[in-house]
Parts: C-alpha cells; sequence; structure tokens
C-alpha cells in the first residue's frame, strides 16, 4: 500500500550504526521465533539489549515446555519482557492445542459480575506468571458491533461502559496475578467490517462518535489509581491496524495523531503496535519500513510478527538495519529511541516488584516447594475451576429444546480462518466427539458439501420407539447438530443454514459466535429460531459447557425450550 506517505527503504547494511544506536534500536524490538527453543540470533540479541520476544502458540505447545523456554529467555537477559497474546476464549497461546480454560471477555460479559471477571484475570496473571510470562497483551477493550470479522468474541461486549467495567477488572485480575496488561486495539477496532490481518480497516466516526464509545474503555483503564498498584489498569498500549480519518491519514500504529490521543488520555507507558507483518500495514512495505514509520508515529515498542516456516532473523535484521539507517539519515534521533527505551525500562521495573508483591506461585523464581512446571499445572487447575463456572453461567439455550437424545451428526459451517485465533477452532467437534464417540463430524462444509450430505442424512428425527439406555431411539435419524460462527442474513452460514433447517428442522445449532447478534441472525431464518446454543466462543470451557446443556435431561414433549 502507498496511500499514508512516501519513505525510504531499509537497505542500509547491518554495519551502518555505531553500537549504541544499535542497542538503542534493540530496545525498541518485540520479535517471534518459530520452534520451542531460542535460536542463537535472538539470544544473541537479547543480550545486547533487545526490549522482549513474543510467543506464539508455536512456542507454547505445553506448560513445561513454556516454562522451560521463559526460563532459558530470561537467563539470557534478566530484564527481557517476555509477552504473548494469552486473552482467554478464542485467542490462546498457552493452552492453544487444548482450549482455553477460560471461556473469554463476552462470557464474562454476559454473565457481568465483575468479581467473577476480575477472579477470571487473577487466575490467568497467576498462571502467567508461573509459567514465566512478563507481560500479557490482554486485555481486549474494543466495543463489538455486529459483524466484526476480528473481534466480536473477544470483546467484552456492545455497550462503551459496560466493556470499560468488565475491561478494568479483568486487568486488575491480571495485575494481582503478577503479571503487565496491554490494553488492545487502541483508539478502538471494533466497529470495523475487515480483518485487519488481511487488509486495512478504516473507522470512519468523529471524534465526538470516538470519545463516547471507542474511547471510553481505554480512558477507564488509563485512570490513575484504575490498576492494583495505584497506578493506571492499562500498563501498556496496542494500537491497532486501522485508519481512523477523523485522526489523520496513517494506520493508528503509524499514526502520530494517535499517540498523541494516548498521551492526552494520561498514558506513560509504553505503545506498543500490533504485528508489523499484518497485510494492514505490511502490503506493499516492507518490515523495516513499516518499523521506521511506527517510530515516527510515537510507538515505543514494535511487534515484529512471526509465520512457522519463515527467516524470523531476517525479518529482525530488517528493522534493525532501517531503523539503524533511519538514525543515520536524521529520520530519527538517538534521542528519540532512547525516550522509548526509558518507558519499556520502567515497566519492567514495576512487573518486576508487582511479581515480587504477588505472593508465592506468581512467577518462576517462587519458593514453593514445588518445581516451576508444578507451579503452573497448578495454576492452571485454578484457572480451569474459574473457567468452568464463568461458562456454565454464560453458555444458554434459546428457542426449542436443544438437549441431544443419541449420537448425532455434527455439520461446521464456518469456512473463514480465524486469524487472530491462528486456526478454525476445533474444540467443539471435540468436545462433540468426546461425548458421544460415535458422533459423525463434517467439518467446513462449503455449498457443495451440504448438498451431498443432505442427500445422505435421513429425514427429521422423529421417535418412533422408546429411547434406550442410553438415550439413543431406535429406528430415528441422528440428531444434527450444526456448528456456526457468523450466520449474517444474506451471508454464505446463513443460507446454508437456512438449507439444512428446511431439510431438518429439527436440527440444534451451536453458535459459537457473538451471541447476542448470534440470536437475532438465528430468529431471521425461513424457518425461525431453531434449537440454539449460545456458546459465547470456541473455547475448551465453552465448548464442555455447550455439551453439557445438548446432553441434559431431554423434557417431555412439549415442554418449553431452556434459557439459563
Amino acid at each position: 500500500m502507498t496511500g499514508w506517505g512516501a519513505g525510504s527503504g531499509a537497505g542500509a547494511s547491518a554495519g551502518a550504526g555505531t553500537g549504541a544506536v544499535r542497542r538503542a534500536v534493540h530496545g525498541l524490538l518485540l520479535p517471534g521465533f518459530t520452534g520451542t527453543t531460542p535460536p542463537g540470533w535472538l539470544l544473541d540479541a537479547a543480550r545486547a539489549g533487545l526490549a522482549g520476544v513474543v510467543l506464539f502458540a508455536h512456542n507454547t505447545p505445553d506448560l513445561a515446555t513454556t516454562t522451560a523456554l521463559t526460563a532459558r529467555l530470561h537467563e539470557a537477559a534478566p530484564d527481557l519482557l517476555v509477552a504473548t497474546d494469552e486473552e482467554g476464549g478464542d485467542v490462546s497461546r498457552l493452552e492453544a492445542a487444548t482450549g482455553s480454560s477460560l471461556p473469554g471477555a463476552a462470557a464474562l460479559g454476559v454473565v457481568d459480575d465483575e468479581r467473577l471477571t476480575r477472579a477470571a484475570g487473577e487466575a490467568l496473571g497467576r498462571l502467567l506468571a508461573a509459567a514465566g510470562i512478563d507481560l500479557d497483551l490482554a486485555p481486549v477493550l474494543d466495543v463489538d458491533a455486529p459483524g466484526n470479522p476480528v473481534i466480536g468474541v473477544r470483546a467484552f461486549g456492545t455497550e462503551p461502559a459496560a466493556v470499560a467495567r468488565h475491561g478494568v477488572a479483568f486487568a486488575r485480575g491480571l495485575q494481582h496475578g503478577g503479571v503487565g496488561t496491554c490494553a488492545k486495539h487502541f483508539p478502538g477496532h471494533g466497529s470495523t467490517t475487515v480483518d485487519s490481518h488481511l487488509a486495512l480497516p478504516v473507522v470512519d466516526a468523529d471524534l465526538d462518535t470516538l470519545r463516547g464509545r471507542d474511547l471510553v474503555p481505554f480512558s477507564a483503564a488509563l485512570a490513575p489509581g484504575a490498576g492494583t498498584d495505584d497506578g493506571p489498569a492499562a500498563d501498556a498500549l496496542m494500537t491497532a491496524h486501522v485508519v481512523v480519518p477523523a485522526l489523520g491519514p496513517a494506520p493508528a500504529s503509524l499514526e502520530p495523531a494517535v499517540a498523541a490521543l494516548a498521551r492526552e488520555l494520561g498514558h506513560a507507558g509504553p505503545i506498543i503496535t500490533d504485528a508489523l507483518d499484518m497485510r494492514a500495514v505490511s502490503d506493499g512495505v516492507d518490515v523495516g519500513e513499516a518499523a521506521v514509520r511506527a517510530v515516527e508515529g510515537g510507538a515505543d515498542l514494535l511487534c515484529l510478527g512471526t509465520t512457522t516456516g519463515r527467516d524470523d532473523e531476517a525479518l529482525f535484521r530488517s528493522a534493525v538495519d532501517a531503523l539503524v539507517a533511519a538514525v543515520g539519515s536524521g529520520r530519527l534521533t538517538q534521542d528519540r529511541l532512547s525516550a522509548s527505551r526509558r518507558r519499556t525500562e520502567s515497566l519492567a521495573r514495576r512487573l518486576r516488584a508487582r511479581r515480587d508483591g504477588a505472593g508465592p506461585g506468581a512467577g518462576p523464581g517462587a519458593d514453593t516447594g514445588a518445581g516451576t512446571a508444578g507451579r503452573a499445572e497448578a495454576a492452571l487447575a485454578a484457572l480451569a475451576e474459574v473457567g468452568a463456572e464463568a461458562a456454565r453461567r454464560a453458555v444458554r439455550a434459546v428457542g426449542p429444546r436443544a438437549a441431544l437424545a443419541g449420537a448425532p451428526d455434527v455439520v461446521d459451517l464456518r469456512l473463514r480462518l480465524d486469524h487472530a485465533a491462528g486456526r478454525t477452532a476445533q474444540h467443539v467437534l471435540r468436545a462433540l466427539a468426546a461425548r458421544w464417540p460415535d458422533a459423525v463430524v463434517h467439518p467446513a462444509l462449503d455449498d457443495d458439501g451440504v448438498a451431498a450430505l443432505l442427500r445422505g442424512l435421513a429425514g427429521p428425527a422423529v421417535p418412533t420407539r422408546p429411547a434406550d439406555a442410553a438415550g439413543a431411539v431406535p429406528g430415528a435419524a441422528r440428531p444434527l447438530v450444526v456448528v456456526t460462527r457468523e450466520p449474517v442474513p444474506g451471508g454464505p452460514e446463513h443460507a446454508r443454514l437456512a438449507v439444512l433447517q428446511e431439510a431438518r428442522p429439527d436440527l440444534v445449532v451451536v453458535h459459537t459466535g457473538a451471541p447476542a447478534a448470534g440470536e437475532r441472525w438465528l430468529a431471521d431464518l425461513p424457518g425461525g429460531l431453531p434449537a440454539t446454543v449460545l456458546a459465547c466462543g470456541t473455547g475448551r470451557a465453552n465448548a464442555e459447557a455447550a455439551v453439557d446443556l445438548l446432553a441434559g435431561p431431554v423434557p417431555a414433549a412439549g415442554a418449553p425450550g431452556v434459557a439459563r
């Protein structure tokens, strides 16, 4: 892309600057890397003043591996900030393989119990601290709008005040658990209709609208005393890859007016970019030039991103070379880099003090008599307990009865990749198969797949004989469960679901997207609202609570639907 300003390329050599400049440049960077052991180039950079690293799911396949990795990183550089995106629910790094033990922000917003939200944040913070994570790139403080393809259930809701209450409560919990917080995606990503992993969204709102909607949760999190240690609830801010014309022409991660707005709201900590390899800022611009523009725009820490199979070292070197060259050419000054470094060092000191004050089990060095991995496993068990309560209270059934009388056919209508989560989550499908081993799963069906499926399915599951001891009715068709995320009227999920509903009006929907919008969209089907479980997300806790509802007692014929 070229519409938000011109600039020189990265083409300087690695030796273009002095050692002091290069060390200052290292102090702005948060690279990623591939694998479960830190590569040599990363350890060298850590010893040479690297600000931190961001861990992704491929770095953290299990707790033992994660704790060993973070210990190695901190051994190389004790002040290194180890960060990760651990939101709970749909976006999990430490539990990517199994699904999150927390049901996520949307579920907590539905329950609307700030004490539970804070308890969830604290339990997550203790897990992260025990695993050696310093900074959680959470909470999401975006105010969601129906149909948003990248926020959705990652947000606490659609009302600014509710998002503010729960966002601050969750952040305070994370802080009390011993880790830092990074509120995102400033100045707001909730009202967009484009996924910034793929293209550049535009938030077309005037300043008054922004201040009355998108900025409300951020202002609350940045208020003095909102956090647990007399500071703000947001230790850092992550900027969004969105254009806000009311503030300026560049993406917010590169726009000086956005950084100025954050400082106006009282933010004194680091401003962190979203990953600079995302298409919204990388389309037509290499990561080195994007890094320079981000610093020119007021960013203090630059997430470089990572993709398995790509040369992460080359990505890092490109950013270093471009920033060193920008200092040499006068585009950036060493004083400007030093100011960012001071903010990051101040944050690191606060996080060390917070972890020391969080009590036993708050960090990998805590002396509790158990090994590091054992402390992390204990924290995970505590998180699962809180998460199960939240999921039970959030997940509910609407419409006709949703309980199943036997092993179902399961149809997954979700075709679009969830880039934030890093996958199209399978936890609902796995939970159904675990509860009913004879279930038949039909993943990711398009129009042709739906047509082929219908040719192979029997008609509605009308009982003709009494159920056996397992609840199955001999001679009846198998129950049909359909998993949705974005059944927007006029969209492909809605159209395929309508075809299925016409053939099988007895089907049951497990909706994994935004709950309130999903219920409205499903009620707009030609056959009306089907039996539906609103799962509020795709995490493991959501999936298990949804399956518990489906496996519950089957009401007598004609009984009203259950809503809990």
